[in-house]
């Protein structure tokens, strides 16, 4: 934020909300779902990467990273609700709940994502490689109510007010 008490990620949008300050604007990449030893956590790459020593050409022995893609079914924006922060806290964006699929191979993290995401043009082929799913509430051991079995979860990142 611009009086430097948070730093954070916000996850779906190349901007910052009014009163934030932008530090590094990029896109999403990760690890392809069905891979065993993919990478748990997505990451914020540059637009404009530098290289080091390398050799162009593909071979089995590296690890790889795919762009995001998001997996919601035409779903974005057709929610309403409102997601707040306590007192004492302000709302710097909210958005819904984001992680991979429960019956892929690879393990990932939860990410906030913004409610109405954009996307990175020139990204033209669909990988499937890291993707990113709706998380919704699963009753058991969850208490329900006051969750609902099947209800997509919303967040908020929001930044403490000074």
């Amino acid at each position: 934020t611009s009086n430097g008490s948070a730093v954070y990620t916000r996850w779906g949008k190349k901007s910052c909300p009014r009163g934030a300050e932008l530090v590094l604007s990029g896109y999403v990449g990760g690890s392809h779902y069905t891979h065993a030893g993919a990478a748990v956590k997505a990451l914020c790459l540059p637009r404009n990467p530098e290289w080091g020593n390398y050799r162009d050409g593909t071979d089995g022995n590296k690890a790889y990273i795919y762009g995001v893609e998001y997996e919601t079914h035409g779903l974005f924006g057709k929610w309403y609700g409102r997601k707040t922060c306590d007192i004492g806290w302000k709302l710097e964006y909210h958005g819904y709940l984001m992680a991979g699929y429960h019956g892929h191979n690879a393990g990932t993290t939860y990410k906030c994502v913004d409610s109405d995401p954009g996307s990175l043009q020139g990204g033209h082929t669909s990988n499937d490689g890291y993707l990113f799913y709706m998380v919704e509430a699963r009753c058991g051991s969850l208490k329900c109510p006051p969750c609902v079995e099947g209800r997509e979860f919303v967040c908020a990142v929001c930044s403490l007010e000074r």
